[in-house]
């Protein structure tokens, strides 16, 4: 991840923040879309999901510049979601539905260069998240 990729990353999630609720229920809806199969490993309240979802992205965003010192949390969301039912396939499915997402609220702000920061950035906290998920004993 190179000094461009996440100022444009961090320049780009500024402009979803104020539309956070919205863009939270895009993905859920994208995601469901995508593979309806996922839609039972989430219960309870969607809003509040989102509400996670978003908070989550903005912490790691704003970590980009020392990712070290938000890797074991991340590492930590991985081994959880493994109890959630999340299988290694389902991050493909999320990664899709971000960048969907992230299109939709962003229209002409969403150019090939921030898709290409923010799927760079996804396939680093996501790799992150399936190794953690991969020491969890079965």
């Amino acid at each position: 991840m190179t000094p461009a990729q996440i100022d444009l990353v961090k320049t780009t999630w500024a402009q979803v923040v104020p539309i956070k609720e919205t863009a939270a229920a895009l993905f859920y809806g994208r995601l469901f879309d995508l593979d309806p199969a996922l839609k039972p490993l989430f219960k309870g309240d969607m809003a509040e999901q989102g509400r996670k979802l978003m908070a989550m992205i903005n912490t790691a965003v704003n970590a980009l510049d020392r990712l070290d010192a938000v890797v074991p949390a991340i590492q930590d969301m991985g081994r959880r979601h493994v109890a959630y039912g999340v299988e290694e396939q389902h991050y493909d499915t999320v990664g899709a539905a971000l960048l969907w997402t992230l299109e939709k609220g962003l229209g002409a702000a969403f150019t090939p260069d921030a898709k290409d920061a923010w799927a760079t950035v996804y396939g680093l906290l996501a790799g992150t998240m399936k190794q953690a998920a991969a020491e969890v004993p079965a």
